[in-house]
């Protein structure tokens, strides 16, 4: 194993916070209520923060001479490694709910499951950001729970929401030449090894919410390898265009 495996490896944890973050952060100003649109600041804040962590690691890993604001905001759409449901849009707070639940659930195994890394560090992004994780699912899962067996307009929301993005949940799984790797060595975790645990949490919440679990065979996937939809671009042009346009400003 290469310094370059483990950097690869912790782009495809760390990006899915950083898009999902920049998305969350879209919506500040803009929640339901006051203290539904703080909850979803802090939660992009908490992504955030832990892509922090993980971007120092990256820099510190690198041969090149990085910060974690070049890590973040110099590479191209190909070079991050995010899952194709983390970049997508905020179509409205039933999507927006569907979007996070799906992707806490998975985030709250892995960390789980990387707390125990040989990776000292790995191990330590993962114990810090367990209790924030935990917060994340239990807010999105409530949420959930209230849209889906609310009114009728909020179910079918929440139905349409639910069939639209579960499309992009089996990527969240798939394993790459670098993942692979890291795992094999130890540092990195068997993601395909999480996903029973992960739909068996899923659709349990879902059959609460009185939603429908979609019967699709197909899933969208390519974000993992860079291949990126739409979104993507727009998103990196809003979050790089200062760094852009002001190479190394200084605040």
């Amino acid at each position: 194993m290469t310094n370059e495996n483990l950097i690869q490896y912790i782009y495809s944890i760390a990006d899915n916070s950083l898009i999902l973050g920049q998305r969350l952060g879209e919506l500040c100003g803009h929640g339901p209520t006051l203290e539904t649109d703080i909850a979803i600041t802090n939660i992009a804040l908490d992504l955030l923060g832990q892509t922090r962590s993980y971007y120092q690691y990256v820099a510190e890993l690198s041969k090149e001479d990085l910060t974690e604001d070049d890590v973040a905001f110099l590479r191209k759409e190909r070079e991050y490694k995010n899952v194709l449901l983390v970049e997508q849009p905020n179509t409205d707070f039933a999507y927006i709910i569907a979007r996070q639940y799906f992707f806490d659930v998975y985030h709250f195994l892995l960390l789980e499951k990387m707390m125990d890394s040989k990776n000292v560090n790995l191990q330590a992004i993962a114990k810090k950001s367990m209790k924030e994780v935990a917060y994340h699912k239990r807010f999105s899962g409530d949420w959930l729970k209230r849209l889906g067996d609310g009114t009728e307009e909020s179910h079918q929301k929440m139905q349409q929401a639910v069939k639209d993005l579960w499309v992009y949940t089996d990527e969240l799984f798939h394993m790459n030449e670098d993942d692979e790797i890291v795992t094999k060595a130890g540092f990195g975790i068997d993601n395909a090894a999480l996903k029973d645990a992960y739909y068996q949490e899923i659709e349990a919440l879902l059959k609460e919410s009185t939603i429908e679990i979609p019967t699709t065979s197909y899933f969208q996937k390519g974000g993992k390898k860079g291949i990126h939809t739409e979104h993507m671009g727009y998103i990196l042009a809003d979050m790089q265009y200062m760094q852009r346009t002001y190479p190394d400003m200084k605040w």
